[in-house]
Protein backbone atom coordinates (compact mmCIF):
# COMPACT_ATOMS: atom_id res chain seq x y z
CA UNK A 1 0.00 0.00 0.00
CA UNK A 2 1.18 3.45 -0.69
CA UNK A 3 0.94 6.36 1.32
CA UNK A 4 2.73 10.34 0.86
CA UNK A 5 3.05 13.24 2.98
CA UNK A 6 4.77 16.71 2.49
CA UNK A 7 7.52 17.72 4.80
CA UNK A 8 10.89 20.14 4.25
CA UNK A 9 14.27 20.30 4.04
CA UNK A 10 16.12 23.44 4.91
CA UNK A 11 18.73 24.59 1.90
CA UNK A 12 20.76 27.76 3.75
CA UNK A 13 17.89 29.24 5.42
CA UNK A 14 15.04 28.15 2.90
CA UNK A 15 12.98 25.64 3.17
CA UNK A 16 11.98 23.16 0.05
CA UNK A 17 8.59 20.85 0.40
CA UNK A 18 9.94 17.42 0.26
CA UNK A 19 7.43 15.09 -0.45
CA UNK A 20 7.93 11.53 1.65
CA UNK A 21 6.63 8.66 -0.08
CA UNK A 22 6.46 4.93 1.15
CA UNK A 23 5.17 1.97 -0.15
CA UNK A 24 5.10 -1.04 2.11
CA UNK A 25 4.38 -4.30 -0.19
CA UNK A 26 4.70 -8.58 0.44
CA UNK A 27 8.03 -9.52 -0.06
CA UNK A 28 11.05 -9.96 2.10
CA UNK A 29 10.97 -7.88 5.03
CA UNK A 30 13.43 -4.76 4.69
CA UNK A 31 13.20 -1.12 5.64
CA UNK A 32 14.86 0.79 2.63
CA UNK A 33 15.33 4.77 2.37
CA UNK A 34 16.31 6.32 -0.69
CA UNK A 35 16.10 9.94 -2.37
CA UNK A 36 19.99 11.70 -1.59
CA UNK A 37 20.30 11.42 1.83
CA UNK A 38 22.68 12.15 4.51
CA UNK A 39 23.64 9.98 7.52
CA UNK A 40 20.70 11.53 9.95
CA UNK A 41 18.24 10.80 7.93
CA UNK A 42 19.42 7.34 7.28
CA UNK A 43 19.31 6.33 10.69
CA UNK A 44 15.58 7.52 10.90
CA UNK A 45 14.75 4.20 10.00
CA UNK A 46 15.98 3.04 13.51
CA UNK A 47 14.02 5.08 14.94
CA UNK A 48 10.89 4.84 13.49
CA UNK A 49 10.33 1.09 13.65
CA UNK A 50 11.24 1.77 17.53
CA UNK A 51 9.05 4.59 17.93
CA UNK A 52 6.19 2.63 16.75
CA UNK A 53 6.79 -0.41 18.67
CA UNK A 54 7.12 1.70 22.02
CA UNK A 55 4.32 3.68 21.28
CA UNK A 56 1.95 0.10 21.53
CA UNK A 57 1.48 -0.73 17.13
CA UNK A 58 2.78 -3.48 16.06
CA UNK A 59 4.34 -3.80 12.60
CA UNK A 60 4.40 -7.32 10.56
CA UNK A 61 7.69 -8.04 8.74
CA UNK A 62 7.07 -6.32 5.28
CA UNK A 63 9.31 -4.64 2.76
CA UNK A 64 9.23 -1.20 3.41
CA UNK A 65 10.84 1.30 1.06
CA UNK A 66 10.92 4.79 1.90
CA UNK A 67 11.66 7.77 -0.83
CA UNK A 68 12.15 11.35 -0.27
CA UNK A 69 11.69 13.38 -3.43
CA UNK A 70 12.82 15.09 -5.16
CA UNK A 71 15.86 13.50 -5.34
CA UNK A 72 18.04 16.38 -6.75
CA UNK A 73 17.84 17.93 -2.82
CA UNK A 74 19.94 16.85 0.19
CA UNK A 75 17.88 15.79 2.56
CA UNK A 76 19.30 16.45 6.20
CA UNK A 77 18.23 16.57 9.78
CA UNK A 78 16.27 14.70 12.47
CA UNK A 79 13.21 16.50 11.11
CA UNK A 80 11.85 14.16 8.43
CA UNK A 81 11.20 11.07 11.46
CA UNK A 82 7.73 11.78 12.44
CA UNK A 83 6.67 12.10 8.55
CA UNK A 84 8.17 8.96 7.91
CA UNK A 85 6.56 7.79 10.74
CA UNK A 86 2.84 8.38 9.91
CA UNK A 87 3.26 7.69 6.00
CA UNK A 88 4.64 4.03 7.18
CA UNK A 89 1.85 3.26 9.24
CA UNK A 90 -0.84 5.08 6.94
CA UNK A 91 0.67 2.36 4.23
CA UNK A 92 0.62 -0.38 6.95
CA UNK A 93 -3.46 1.01 7.16
CA UNK A 94 -3.71 2.19 10.64
CA UNK A 95 -5.64 4.65 8.96
CA UNK A 96 -6.47 6.41 5.35
CA UNK A 97 -4.28 7.99 3.20
CA UNK A 98 -7.11 10.41 2.37
CA UNK A 99 -6.17 11.80 6.35
CA UNK A 100 -3.09 12.77 5.28
CA UNK A 101 -4.14 15.49 2.08
CA UNK A 102 -2.87 19.38 2.39
CA UNK A 103 -1.00 18.60 5.61
CA UNK A 104 2.58 18.71 6.54
CA UNK A 105 4.87 17.17 9.47
CA UNK A 106 7.63 17.77 10.84
CA UNK A 107 9.87 16.45 13.56
CA UNK A 108 12.32 14.13 15.23
CA UNK A 109 11.18 11.01 17.31
CA UNK A 110 12.92 9.49 20.31
CA UNK A 111 12.87 6.35 20.50
CA UNK A 112 10.01 6.04 23.37
CA UNK A 113 7.88 7.89 21.05
CA UNK A 114 8.44 11.27 22.08
CA UNK A 115 8.44 13.90 19.64
CA UNK A 116 11.23 16.66 20.01
CA UNK A 117 11.94 20.22 18.77
CA UNK A 118 13.92 20.38 15.35
CA UNK A 119 15.78 23.71 14.05
CA UNK A 120 14.31 25.65 11.09
CA UNK A 121 10.48 25.38 11.70
CA UNK A 122 9.26 29.12 11.18
CA UNK A 123 10.69 28.51 7.47
CA UNK A 124 9.17 25.29 7.03
CA UNK A 125 5.71 26.67 8.48
CA UNK A 126 5.88 29.40 5.85
CA UNK A 127 6.98 27.04 3.17
CA UNK A 128 4.15 24.38 4.42
CA UNK A 129 1.89 27.98 3.59
CA UNK A 130 2.95 28.82 0.21
CA UNK A 131 2.37 24.90 -0.51
CA UNK A 132 -1.32 25.37 -0.15
CA UNK A 133 -1.04 23.11 3.03
CA UNK A 134 -4.22 23.55 5.16
CA UNK A 135 -2.49 22.65 8.65
CA UNK A 136 0.19 21.20 9.50
CA UNK A 137 1.72 19.23 12.76
CA UNK A 138 4.98 19.68 14.66
CA UNK A 139 7.04 19.24 17.82
CA UNK A 140 5.54 21.01 21.01
CA UNK A 141 8.94 22.82 21.75
CA UNK A 142 8.22 24.42 18.48
CA UNK A 143 4.58 25.04 18.88
CA UNK A 144 4.85 29.20 19.50
CA UNK A 145 7.88 29.76 16.80
CA UNK A 146 4.88 27.84 13.99
CA UNK A 147 2.25 29.76 15.20
CA UNK A 148 3.16 33.11 14.53
CA UNK A 149 2.70 32.42 10.81
CA UNK A 150 -1.15 33.13 9.74
CA UNK A 151 -3.35 31.54 7.41
CA UNK A 152 -2.49 27.49 8.17
CA UNK A 153 -3.59 25.75 11.52
CA UNK A 154 -0.45 24.68 13.31
CA UNK A 155 -0.44 22.01 15.84
CA UNK A 156 1.61 20.70 18.49
CA UNK A 157 2.41 17.09 19.33
CA UNK A 158 4.60 16.19 22.21
CA UNK A 159 4.30 12.06 21.04
CA UNK A 160 4.02 9.88 18.15
CA UNK A 161 0.75 8.56 19.83
CA UNK A 162 -0.90 11.71 19.76
CA UNK A 163 -0.42 12.36 16.28
CA UNK A 164 -1.58 8.73 15.34
CA UNK A 165 -4.66 9.43 17.70
CA UNK A 166 -5.68 12.37 16.02
CA UNK A 167 -5.93 11.09 12.48
CA UNK A 168 -8.09 7.81 13.56
CA UNK A 169 -10.27 11.07 15.48
CA UNK A 170 -9.54 9.72 19.16
CA UNK A 171 -8.29 12.65 20.22
CA UNK A 172 -7.81 15.84 18.60
CA UNK A 173 -4.78 18.00 18.63
CA UNK A 174 -4.92 21.54 19.73
CA UNK A 175 -4.47 24.38 17.50
CA UNK A 176 -2.17 26.80 18.54
CA UNK A 177 -2.69 30.70 17.48
CA UNK A 178 -0.77 33.31 18.35
CA UNK A 179 -2.20 37.16 17.04
CA UNK A 180 1.01 38.70 15.81
CA UNK A 181 -0.36 41.85 15.17
CA UNK A 182 -2.15 41.94 19.04
CA UNK A 183 1.88 40.68 19.69
CA UNK A 184 3.51 43.66 17.87
CA UNK A 185 1.63 46.11 19.85
CA UNK A 186 3.01 45.06 23.18
CA UNK A 187 5.37 47.39 24.74
CA UNK A 188 8.86 45.27 24.64
CA UNK A 189 10.71 45.13 28.05
CA UNK A 190 14.03 46.86 26.52
CA UNK A 191 17.38 45.97 27.29
CA UNK A 192 18.91 47.39 31.07
CA UNK A 193 21.77 48.87 29.11
CA UNK A 194 21.66 52.73 29.51
CA UNK A 195 23.66 55.51 28.01
CA UNK A 196 23.60 57.71 30.78
CA UNK A 197 25.86 55.15 32.50
CA UNK A 198 28.98 56.62 30.61
CA UNK A 199 30.27 59.85 31.79
CA UNK A 200 31.86 61.59 29.09
CA UNK A 201 32.58 60.40 25.29
CA UNK A 202 30.48 63.26 23.97
CA UNK A 203 31.82 63.05 20.46
CA UNK A 204 31.70 59.08 20.89
CA UNK A 205 27.81 58.88 21.65
CA UNK A 206 27.50 61.57 18.64
CA UNK A 207 28.90 59.24 16.26
CA UNK A 208 26.86 56.35 17.81
CA UNK A 209 23.36 58.16 17.75
CA UNK A 210 24.31 58.84 13.89
CA UNK A 211 25.40 55.35 13.19
CA UNK A 212 22.12 54.42 14.23
CA UNK A 213 20.24 56.85 13.05
CA UNK A 214 21.31 55.94 9.45
CA UNK A 215 22.62 52.63 10.32
CA UNK A 216 25.87 53.68 9.48
CA UNK A 217 29.25 51.45 9.50
CA UNK A 218 31.10 52.39 12.73
CA UNK A 219 35.07 52.55 13.73
CA UNK A 220 35.46 53.22 17.41
CA UNK A 221 39.45 53.85 18.52
CA UNK A 222 40.68 54.19 21.90
CA UNK A 223 42.70 53.28 24.84
CA UNK A 224 41.59 50.37 26.88
CA UNK A 225 38.75 51.29 29.66
CA UNK A 226 38.12 54.51 27.56
CA UNK A 227 34.11 52.73 27.14
CA UNK A 228 34.26 51.60 23.70
CA UNK A 229 32.61 48.30 23.98
CA UNK A 230 30.06 50.24 27.10
CA UNK A 231 29.19 52.25 23.80
CA UNK A 232 28.70 49.53 21.30
CA UNK A 233 26.50 47.31 23.54
CA UNK A 234 24.11 49.81 23.93
CA UNK A 235 23.66 50.94 20.35
CA UNK A 236 20.75 48.12 19.63
CA UNK A 237 18.82 50.07 22.79
CA UNK A 238 18.67 53.31 19.98
CA UNK A 239 17.72 51.60 17.04
CA UNK A 240 14.22 51.15 16.73
CA UNK A 241 12.35 47.81 16.97
CA UNK A 242 12.05 45.72 13.90
CA UNK A 243 8.43 45.73 12.20
CA UNK A 244 6.85 42.40 11.35
CA UNK A 245 8.22 41.93 7.89
CA UNK A 246 11.86 42.01 9.44
CA UNK A 247 10.99 40.31 12.35
CA UNK A 248 9.90 37.16 10.31
CA UNK A 249 12.81 37.51 8.15
CA UNK A 250 15.48 37.74 11.13
CA UNK A 251 13.64 35.33 13.40
CA UNK A 252 13.77 32.10 10.16
CA UNK A 253 17.46 32.65 9.88
CA UNK A 254 17.77 32.58 13.87
CA UNK A 255 15.42 29.25 13.55
CA UNK A 256 17.16 27.79 11.30
CA UNK A 257 20.40 28.29 13.50
CA UNK A 258 18.42 26.74 16.64
CA UNK A 259 18.87 30.58 18.34
CA UNK A 260 14.87 31.23 18.66
CA UNK A 261 13.88 32.67 22.31
CA UNK A 262 10.89 31.20 23.59
CA UNK A 263 8.39 33.39 22.60
CA UNK A 264 9.57 32.40 18.79
CA UNK A 265 9.99 35.70 17.50
CA UNK A 266 12.46 38.11 17.58
CA UNK A 267 11.34 41.82 18.13
CA UNK A 268 14.60 43.83 19.30
CA UNK A 269 17.26 44.15 16.37
CA UNK A 270 20.12 41.23 16.56
CA UNK A 271 23.71 42.16 18.72
CA UNK A 272 26.24 39.47 17.58
CA UNK A 273 29.94 40.12 18.79
CA UNK A 274 31.76 36.89 18.00
CA UNK A 275 35.50 36.13 19.59
CA UNK A 276 38.38 37.64 17.77
CA UNK A 277 38.99 33.68 17.56
CA UNK A 278 35.80 33.13 15.03
CA UNK A 279 36.53 31.01 11.91
CA UNK A 280 35.79 32.67 8.04
CA UNK A 281 33.12 29.57 8.10
CA UNK A 282 31.97 31.00 11.67
CA UNK A 283 31.29 34.14 10.81
CA UNK A 284 30.27 33.95 6.97
CA UNK A 285 28.31 30.78 7.37
CA UNK A 286 28.53 27.77 5.35
CA UNK A 287 29.77 23.79 6.03
CA UNK A 288 28.82 20.71 4.34
CA UNK A 289 25.04 21.50 5.43
CA UNK A 290 25.38 25.19 4.85
CA UNK A 291 23.95 26.75 7.87
CA UNK A 292 24.12 30.52 9.04
CA UNK A 293 27.15 32.57 10.43
CA UNK A 294 27.40 35.67 12.68
CA UNK A 295 27.05 38.35 9.51
CA UNK A 296 23.56 36.64 8.64
CA UNK A 297 22.54 36.31 12.75
CA UNK A 298 23.26 40.16 12.36
CA UNK A 299 21.14 40.29 9.96
CA UNK A 300 18.91 43.86 10.46
CA UNK A 301 21.25 44.38 13.60
CA UNK A 302 24.52 45.36 14.92
CA UNK A 303 27.64 43.02 14.74
CA UNK A 304 30.02 44.12 16.97
CA UNK A 305 34.20 42.97 16.33
CA UNK A 306 35.61 44.16 19.77
CA UNK A 307 39.37 44.54 18.78
CA UNK A 308 39.29 44.38 15.14
CA UNK A 309 42.84 44.43 14.82
CA UNK A 310 42.69 40.52 16.75
CA UNK A 311 40.90 39.08 13.91
CA UNK A 312 42.54 37.03 10.98
CA UNK A 313 43.04 38.85 7.87
CA UNK A 314 41.26 36.75 5.89
CA UNK A 315 38.34 36.59 7.99
CA UNK A 316 37.74 40.20 7.94
CA UNK A 317 38.29 40.50 3.93
CA UNK A 318 35.23 38.36 4.17
CA UNK A 319 33.30 41.39 5.45
CA UNK A 320 33.73 43.43 1.90
CA UNK A 321 31.04 41.87 0.00
CA UNK A 322 28.31 41.42 2.23
CA UNK A 323 29.00 45.34 3.70
CA UNK A 324 28.62 46.75 -0.29
CA UNK A 325 25.61 44.22 -0.99
CA UNK A 326 23.96 43.16 1.92
CA UNK A 327 23.90 39.46 1.07
CA UNK A 328 27.03 36.44 0.86
CA UNK A 329 27.29 33.99 -1.83
CA UNK A 330 28.15 30.36 -0.64
CA UNK A 331 29.10 28.01 -3.42
CA UNK A 332 29.13 24.22 -2.31
CA UNK A 333 28.43 20.98 -4.79
CA UNK A 334 25.39 20.64 -3.23
CA UNK A 335 24.42 24.49 -5.07
CA UNK A 336 24.72 27.86 -4.51
CA UNK A 337 23.22 29.49 -1.48
CA UNK A 338 22.54 33.39 -0.76
CA UNK A 339 22.08 34.25 3.18
CA UNK A 340 21.09 37.94 3.83
CA UNK A 341 23.40 39.33 6.03
CA UNK A 342 22.66 43.65 5.93
CA UNK A 343 24.22 44.41 9.27
CA UNK A 344 25.54 47.76 10.90
CA UNK A 345 28.94 46.96 11.62
CA UNK A 346 30.72 48.21 14.76
CA UNK A 347 34.19 47.53 15.75
CA UNK A 348 36.41 49.23 18.06
CA UNK A 349 40.45 48.92 18.30
CA UNK A 350 43.60 50.04 20.29
CA UNK A 351 45.64 52.98 18.80
CA UNK A 352 48.37 49.94 19.53
CA UNK A 353 49.08 46.76 20.61
CA UNK A 354 49.71 47.43 24.11
CA UNK A 355 46.58 50.32 23.36
CA UNK A 356 47.99 53.72 24.91
CA UNK A 357 49.99 55.36 21.99
CA UNK A 358 50.48 58.55 21.40
CA UNK A 359 51.07 58.53 25.62
CA UNK A 360 55.14 57.65 25.81
CA UNK A 361 54.54 57.76 29.64
CA UNK A 362 52.64 54.43 28.96
CA UNK A 363 53.18 53.38 25.10
CA UNK A 364 56.63 51.88 24.45
CA UNK A 365 55.70 50.66 21.26
CA UNK A 366 57.64 51.84 18.36
CA UNK A 367 56.30 53.56 15.07
CA UNK A 368 57.19 50.36 13.27
CA UNK A 369 54.99 48.48 15.72
CA UNK A 370 52.22 50.87 15.51
CA UNK A 371 51.64 51.14 12.19
CA UNK A 372 52.19 47.73 11.89
CA UNK A 373 49.04 47.02 14.34
CA UNK A 374 46.97 49.61 12.55
CA UNK A 375 47.42 47.67 8.81
CA UNK A 376 46.23 44.26 10.01
CA UNK A 377 42.78 46.12 8.87
CA UNK A 378 43.43 46.41 5.30
CA UNK A 379 42.63 49.97 3.51
CA UNK A 380 39.39 48.53 1.74
CA UNK A 381 37.64 47.67 4.94
CA UNK A 382 38.53 51.07 6.28
CA UNK A 383 36.46 52.63 3.81
CA UNK A 384 33.49 50.56 3.92
CA UNK A 385 33.68 51.93 7.53
CA UNK A 386 31.25 55.64 7.58
CA UNK A 387 32.20 57.16 11.04
CA UNK A 388 35.08 56.57 12.27
CA UNK A 389 35.10 57.93 16.12
CA UNK A 390 37.95 58.83 18.77
CA UNK A 391 37.22 57.62 22.74
CA UNK A 392 38.76 59.71 24.70
CA UNK A 393 40.46 59.90 28.00
CA UNK A 394 37.64 60.24 30.43
CA UNK A 395 38.16 62.74 33.40
CA UNK A 396 37.46 62.18 37.21
CA UNK A 397 35.35 65.24 37.15
CA UNK A 398 32.66 63.77 34.78
CA UNK A 399 33.40 60.13 36.47
CA UNK A 400 31.70 61.87 39.62
CA UNK A 401 29.42 63.78 37.84
CA UNK A 402 25.68 62.19 38.74
CA UNK A 403 22.66 62.64 36.70
CA UNK A 404 23.79 64.79 34.13
CA UNK A 405 24.26 62.40 30.89
CA UNK A 406 21.54 61.78 28.32
CA UNK A 407 19.55 58.33 28.43
CA UNK A 408 18.88 55.94 25.65
CA UNK A 409 15.38 56.96 25.51
CA UNK A 410 16.03 60.70 24.77
CA UNK A 411 18.94 59.20 22.37
CA UNK A 412 16.27 56.74 20.83
CA UNK A 413 13.59 59.13 20.08
CA UNK A 414 15.81 61.63 17.63
CA UNK A 415 16.80 58.17 16.32
CA UNK A 416 13.43 56.89 15.70
CA UNK A 417 12.78 60.82 14.39
CA UNK A 418 14.88 60.21 12.02
CA UNK A 419 14.23 57.17 10.42
CA UNK A 420 10.88 58.18 10.40
CA UNK A 421 11.52 60.69 7.77
CA UNK A 422 14.01 58.65 5.73
CA UNK A 423 10.69 55.94 5.77
CA UNK A 424 8.90 58.77 4.23
CA UNK A 425 11.16 59.70 1.77
CA UNK A 426 11.97 56.13 0.64
CA UNK A 427 8.63 54.97 0.47
CA UNK A 428 8.09 52.76 -2.63
CA UNK A 429 11.96 52.60 -3.65
CA UNK A 430 14.19 49.40 -2.29
CA UNK A 431 16.18 51.62 0.02
CA UNK A 432 15.20 51.41 3.70
CA UNK A 433 18.12 54.42 5.75
CA UNK A 434 20.57 57.18 4.22
CA UNK A 435 23.59 54.12 3.77
CA UNK A 436 21.36 52.18 1.73
CA UNK A 437 21.70 54.48 -0.94
CA UNK A 438 23.92 54.38 -4.19
CA UNK A 439 25.62 56.71 -5.86
CA UNK A 440 23.28 56.89 -8.77
CA UNK A 441 20.83 58.29 -6.27
CA UNK A 442 22.27 60.31 -3.81
CA UNK A 443 22.10 63.76 -6.15
CA UNK A 444 18.00 63.15 -5.86
CA UNK A 445 18.32 62.31 -2.30
CA UNK A 446 21.02 64.72 -0.91
CA UNK A 447 19.73 68.41 -1.81
CA UNK A 448 22.51 70.89 -1.29
CA UNK A 449 22.98 74.56 -2.20
CA UNK A 450 26.44 75.60 -4.61
CA UNK A 451 28.06 76.81 -1.78
CA UNK A 452 28.13 73.42 0.34
CA UNK A 453 28.87 72.00 -3.04
CA UNK A 454 32.33 74.06 -3.77
CA UNK A 455 33.52 73.61 -0.19
CA UNK A 456 32.70 69.27 -0.60
CA UNK A 457 35.05 70.35 -3.48
CA UNK A 458 37.43 71.69 -1.59
CA UNK A 459 37.52 68.95 0.96
CA UNK A 460 37.62 66.33 -1.54
CA UNK A 461 40.63 67.45 -3.64
CA UNK A 462 42.86 68.50 0.48
CA UNK A 463 41.94 65.18 1.99
CA UNK A 464 42.56 63.22 -1.49
CA UNK A 465 39.57 61.48 -0.91
CA UNK A 466 38.64 58.33 -2.67
CA UNK A 467 35.19 58.06 -4.97
CA UNK A 468 33.78 55.70 -1.80
CA UNK A 469 34.82 57.67 0.97
CA UNK A 470 33.23 60.94 -0.85
CA UNK A 471 29.58 59.13 -1.20
CA UNK A 472 30.41 58.02 2.72
CA UNK A 473 30.78 61.59 3.86
CA UNK A 474 27.60 62.55 1.92
CA UNK A 475 25.51 59.81 3.67
CA UNK A 476 26.24 60.75 6.55
CA UNK A 477 25.76 64.44 6.27
CA UNK A 478 22.59 63.50 4.84
CA UNK A 479 21.88 61.43 8.72
CA UNK A 480 23.14 64.50 10.45
CA UNK A 481 20.49 66.59 8.45
CA UNK A 482 17.65 64.62 9.35
CA UNK A 483 18.55 64.45 12.93
CA UNK A 484 18.41 68.09 12.95
CA UNK A 485 14.89 67.52 10.76
CA UNK A 486 16.17 69.89 7.51
CA UNK A 487 15.31 68.38 4.11
CA UNK A 488 18.28 70.25 2.48
CA UNK A 489 22.36 69.19 3.60
CA UNK A 490 24.19 72.62 4.90
CA UNK A 491 27.70 73.15 4.89
CA UNK A 492 27.47 72.30 9.21
CA UNK A 493 26.27 68.68 8.04
CA UNK A 494 28.98 68.05 5.82
CA UNK A 495 31.70 69.78 8.42
CA UNK A 496 30.66 67.03 10.74
CA UNK A 497 30.42 64.23 8.32
CA UNK A 498 34.23 65.42 7.07
CA UNK A 499 35.00 65.33 10.93
CA UNK A 500 34.36 61.68 11.30
CA UNK A 501 36.25 60.60 7.88
CA UNK A 502 40.04 60.81 8.69
CA UNK A 503 42.24 62.04 5.63
CA UNK A 504 43.12 59.29 3.58
CA UNK A 505 46.74 57.61 4.42
CA UNK A 506 45.70 58.38 8.64
CA UNK A 507 43.74 55.34 8.73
Amino acid sequence: MFSKVKSAAICGIESRIISVEVDVANGLPQFSMVGFLNAQVREAQDRVRTAIKNSGYHLTPKKVTVNLAPADIRKSGPGFDLPIAVAVMASYGFFSQDMLEDIFLAGELGLDGSIRGICGVLGMVMEARRAGCKSCIIPEENIREGAVIQGIQVFGASHLKEVVEHFISCRKLHIAFINIEEKFSEKPVRTALDFADIRGQHTLKRAAEIAAAGMHNLLISGAPGSGKTMIASRIPGILPLMDIEESLEVSQIHSVAGLLPPSGILRERPFRMPHHTVSPVALTGGGTVPRPGEISLAHRGVLYLDEIPEFQKETLEILRQPLEEGKIRISRNSGQFVFPSDFMLVASRNPCKCGYYPDRTRCHCNEYEVMRYLHKISRPLLDRIDLHAEAGEVQYEELAREGSEETTAEIRKRVLEAQRLQKRRYAGSTFRFNSDLTAAELKDYCPMDDEVKLQLKRIYEQKRLTARSYHKIMKVARTIADLEGCEEIRMRHVGEAVYYRPAEGLQ
